[in-house]
């Protein structure tokens, strides 16, 4: 009967389950949150790959492949390959989701905030597969491409901050610049939105379509959006000069400062790419460098954002290491 009991409430609630009998050391919870974070990357490159190789409708329907198959067929070639590795590739993503929801659930003390942003990660998997599945249905709409990498890139914005909040307490925040830096930060943050945005329009409109087919493009002139996306390129670029101006002046502590030097690496590299696949008539290389770089550059401006707090060292860690250098536990007092 004890048998039953406990396959039932294996049954109920899996999660809580493991919860009850398996505490994750701290190194583990950020593996987890850490694993989530780089499939998410891994899938918007991967889907740009998808487009690139002109794979978008390799898979004829959704969820099927064929109409007769749940798999890529060998009539279906290398485009169908690509695009069912694609979609199987968002299994992986599930796992790696699953591990941070079962290793945040299972913290203890016990993280709800922690566990809400971990189990986000999920609906928003499971919406963005949906959201896929209407994007081969309607023969690759560019308006749908573009909602399907919005939502990405809000599946990979949980997923930053799952990990980064991973490696932090949970003690109400404190601010580690003043208002000035933290109103540059905003800026900062809602300009790179902006140019995430614009740059999906001047893929909608460009000439990598996802398919060999006469697919529709946006109704917009692509030079034109490649001009908009860069001129909203060099506000993120002076807007993070004078972040990282401002920070320096007023002696902020060592965790934005690093952040804010690291973003302006990224948004250097990102910029030569931008501009070499412009001017050689968009390599697909390029362009699939340039689409990691976007997620990159996002990455590190969520940091930017983050950084300008602190909420203390995890509990479950805090008596045992060090703080690591990343978040800077330095006071925010100056």
């Amino acid at each position: 009967m004890s048998k039953l009991r406990e396959a039932a409430r294996i049954g109920r609630n899996p999660v809580a389950y493991v919860a009850s009998r398996w505490t994750p050391s701290q190194r583990t919870l950020e593996r987890a949150t850490l694993s989530a974070l780089v499939m998410s990357v891994v899938i918007v490159v991967t889907g740009g790959a998808v487009r690139l190789t002109g794979s978008g409708l390799g898979c004829e329907t959704w969820p099927k492949c064929g109409e007769d198959s749940l798999t890529a067929t060998p009539e279906m070639g290398l485009h169908g390959a690509i695009e069912f590795g694609n979609r199987m590739l968002t299994y992986v993503l599930c796992a790696a989701v699953g591990w941070a929801i079962v290793a945040a659930r299972s913290a203890k003390p016990v993280r709800r905030g922690l566990g809400r942003l971990a189990w986000s990660q999920f609906w928003l998997v499971m919406s963005n597969a949906v959201l896929g599945g209407i994007t081969v249905l309607t023969e690759l709409n560019p308006y749908t491409v573009a909602g399907h990498f919005l939502a990405a890139s809000g599946l990979l914005t949980v997923a930053m901050i799952t990990w980064y909040r991973s490696r932090e307490g949970d003690v109400p925040p404190r601010p580690r610049a003043g208002p000035v830096a933290r109103r540059l930060t905003w800026t900062l943050v809602v300009l790179s939105g902006a140019l995430v945005v614009a740059g999906t329009v001047v893929t909608g409109s460009g000439p990598h379509a996802g398919d060999n087919s006469d697919v529709p493009r946006m109704p917009v002139d692509w030079e034109g959006a490649a001009h908009v996306h860069a001129y909203l390129a060099w506000a993120v670029v002076l807007v993070t000069l004078a972040l990282a101006a401002v920070l320096r002046a007023v002696d902020a502590p060592s965790g934005p400062r690093t952040a804010v030097r690291d973003l302006v690496l990224v948004l250097l590299a990102q910029g030569v790419i931008g501009y070499v696949q412009f001017f050689t008539e968009l390599p697909e290389l390029l362009v699939g460098a340039h689409l990691l770089g976007s997620a990159v550059v996002w990455c590190a401006v969520l940091r930017v954002l983050l950084s300008m707090r602190e909420r203390g060292a995890p509990e479950a860690s805090a008596s045992v290491a060090a703080p690591r250098s990343e978040p800077d536990l330095q006071p925010a007092a100056r």
